[in-house]
């Protein structure tokens, strides 16, 4: 009887080892699929896929590819073989631009086109179209171009506006990071206000910070809000890798709808200012100075002739310190520009000022300092 047993339970055992054995072949065998699947439908697109969608079709046929080359020079041969601008190579920069009217003129950064002699762009749809340098004004990283002949304008982009913007509203960039065009990147408002160094040694005042990825190509094209309007300009991110940190800035569109039809118009613009040389903040911040402390007034600006003084060269003394315009405290100097290019060329300006311990007012007009020198 014993052994009966024993002899059931080992034909048992090497029954199931057999199954366990032969399983992923009966399982392939029965429930392989040798057809196409049926597709399983999705339903409708959420409200904020199907908005963003919407979004990126509006805006992107507006977006294109912008190339500058210029001739080979001498000091190219010491230079990074994979260090071009915006992801180019040796003599060609590459970034973004958008249309920005019916005449095929195209916003894009300065530094995007700079030193460029011959400068292409590739629409939406795969033309590349010869384009002529319209207007540059470093001052605030921008620059106008015309498109050649087309076989078919791309619509301009709709404009908003970067008065109201809140932190924390969704924004959206499209570009070609990396010479990938036509990328969609998306985030938020995650400062305002900021400030942004120019290459002409200016700060530019107001500039929007987002943490939607801004790589090097995303250079010139649009950030947009949630209606697919463009309310800035992208130009630049804070990485040591030059990659995408989660800080990018863009030019105010304010500025740029401002700047842009001096550009067409006379391919410059007027760089509003008063004619002075204001002292570095962190050194007036040492010396106790809440203000913009003026060490130079420069020879024939409004300034001068205003009777601005600065510091005494025999002596050393402080000159006048501006504490406030048209009524409106001045703490540094970005709150004194942000004034005087919201006033334009031109304007009479009321300038709140401490000299010798006194406080005082002056009348002072606006004029382009654009090409004044010290």
């Amino acid at each position: 009887m014993p052994d009966r047993f024993l002899r059931v339970a080992l034909g048992v055992a090497l029954v199931l080892l057999a199954l366990f054995v032969a399983q992923p072949y009966v399982t392939a065998l029965l429930f392989s699929v040798e057809q196409p699947r049926a597709v399983t439908p999705r339903g409708e697109l959420s409200p904020a896929e199907a908005s963003t969608v919407s979004l990126f079709e509006r805006a992107a046929p507006s977006v294109v590819y912008v190339f500058a080359r210029r001739a080979p020079r001498a000091q190219d041969l010491m230079r990074d073989p994979y260090g071009g601008e915006q992801g180019g190579q040796g003599g060609e920069r590459t970034g973004t631009g958008f249309v920005w009217d019916a005449a095929g003129h195209i916003v894009t950064n300065n530094h995007v086109i700079q030193g460029g002699s011959e400068i292409s762009v590739r629409l939406s749809g795969g033309e590349v179209v010869p384009a002529t340098l319209v207007g540059t004004a470093p001052n605030y990283d921008l620059a106008v171009l015309r498109l050649g002949r087309v076989s078919a304008m791309p619509p301009p982009i709709a404009i908003g506006s970067s008065g109201d913007l809140k932190v924390g509203q969704f924004v959206y960039a499209i570009g070609n990071p990396f010479g990938l065009d036509h990328t969609l990147t998306s985030g938020v408002i995650s400062a305002l206000q900021r400030r942004l160094p120019t290459q002409e040694g200016r700060e530019l005042s107001g500039v929007i910070q987002t943490d939607a990825a801004i790589n090097p190509g995303n250079s010139g094209g649009p950030l947009l809000d949630s209606a697919g309007r463009v309310i800035g300009v992208n130009t630049a991110i804070f990485s040591p890798s030059g990659a995408s940190a989660g800080i990018g800035f863009a030019v105010p569109v304010d500025v740029v709808n401002r700047v842009v039809p001096d550009l067409i118009r006379t391919g410059r613009t007027p760089t509003p200012g008063i004619g002075i040389i204001a002292a570095q903040e962190e050194a007036a911040a040492q010396l106790g100075i809440d203000g913009v402390a003026v060490v130079r007034v420069l020879r024939g600006s409004p300034a001068a002739a205003a009777g601005l003084r600065g510091v005494d060269p025999t002596t050393g003394d402080l000159g006048d310190i501006i504490v406030g315009v048209n009524g409106k405290p001045v703490h540094r100097l970005t709150d004194l520009t942000a004034a005087i290019q919201a006033a334009g060329v031109g304007q009479t300006l009321e300038l709140t000022i401490l000299r010798d311990n006194r406080t005082r007012t002056v009348q002072v007009t606006t004029a382009d300092v654009g090409q004044t020198r010290p």
